[in-house]
């Protein structure tokens, strides 16, 4: 058997949003269906509005922070190779992406990396009343 393999390849790139599952700062849960499906809509939005592909990983993590104890949800991108974008038009497009989290799910706050720099958005000064100030 023998099958010919193409290698392609992108630029490198890492972007991770992390929002938290509780919808604004009370104790109602997002599931990860409803995240599942707002990517998806909002995948399909990109895609009709701007041909842009945007490739989400989504994996569940907790944030620590004093008395903090958070479930989140975290979603990677990568500069798929299928679909390649330049790096400017990635960065904006997550962030877009991220705004439209927050909106949708009600977070205060919400945290994007990337590899040469980690952003917040915030809507307010206020601060979950779970963790310890001084």
């Amino acid at each position: 058997m023998n099958m010919k393999i193409k290698r392609i390849t992108a630029a490198p790139f890492l972007g991770t949003i992390t929002i938290g599952t509780q919808l604004g700062y009370t104790d109602k849960s997002i599931s990860e269906n409803e995240i599942i499906k707002f990517v998806q809509e909002y995948q399909d939005q990109l895609i009709q509005a701007k041909n842009v592909y945007l490739s989400v990983c989504l994996s569940e993590c907790k944030v620590i922070l004093s008395g903090q104890i958070e479930p989140h949800f975290q979603l990677d991108f990568i500069n798929y190779p299928k679909f390649p974008l330049n790096r400017a038009v990635l960065k904006i497009e997550i962030e877009e992406f991220s705004k439209a989290l927050m909106i949708k799910f009600m977070q205060n706050r919400i945290v994007v990396e990337f590899l040469e720099e980690t952003v917040m958005f915030e809507q307010s000064d206020l601060i979950d009343p779970r963790i310890k100030l001084k």
